[in-house]
């Protein structure tokens, strides 16, 4: 590819680009992916940091509330979830690591935006909708009950506990789909970047 087709390519990455060689090229190139596919690492790990809070908490209530047998299933029943969170949170950060060792750029990109792809479009990519409602209920009532330092039973036949609860989810729900929305576009639009750049890099080589 001549000189002045790099160029071209290049321009459409950022407008003030000096005329590079192929290599220089190639690296501002992989930096510029690096950077992108630390979004995502940034949010797992912020999704990990919760999911290990989460069962930080969970352990120390459930230790203060051995007696409590249903508020132990409750929390038994979150923190079932959590594990299986955190997991696929650690393996998805493994999964996103920049290590490409002696694999192509193009290769190792390629390999992460058809894993991206899938958790973002594919099959269980709605699961959230799913998930959400349940977690939030989970969640606050661990927390409420803990709190109120009653037994599950007993802050469930309190009438200003059910009222506070029924008038506060449709809010704690409304604020938990709207930010997985935002955060959800966000992925899709570094997910198109990084297609946008695995096609210059098919155009280099």
């Amino acid at each position: 590819m001549e000189t002045n087709e790099l160029q071209n390519i290049w321009k459409n990455i950022d407008t003030e680009i000096n005329l590079k060689s192929k290599d220089e090229l190639n690296q501002l190139l992989s930096e510029k992916i690096k950077k992108t596919i630390n979004k995502f690492l940034y949010i797992t790990g912020f999704s990990i940091s919760v999911c290990v809070g989460l069962i930080i908490f969970l352990v120390i209530t459930a230790l203060n509330r051995q007696n409590d047998i249903f508020y132990q299933l409750n929390n038994l029943a979150l923190g079932l979830i959590t594990f299986i969170s955190l997991f696929f949170s650690l393996l998805s950060w493994r999964k996103l690591q920049n290590n490409k060792y002696n694999q192509p750029l193009k290769d190792w990109l390629e390999k992460r935006i058809s894993l991206l792809s899938v958790w973002l479009t594919g099959r269980y990519s709605k699961l959230h909708l799913f998930m959400i409602p349940i977690l939030y209920i989970l969640i606050v009532l661990s927390i409420h009950v803990y709190f109120e330092h009653k037994s599950f039973i007993e802050v469930m036949k309190t009438e200003e506990s059910i009222v506070g609860l029924i008038v506060g989810t449709p809010i704690g729900l409304f604020i938990a789909f709207f930010g997985t929305r935002k955060i959800r576009k966000y992925h899709l639009k570094n997910l198109e970047y990084l297609k946008e750049m695995h096609g210059l890099l098919c155009n280099v080589y």
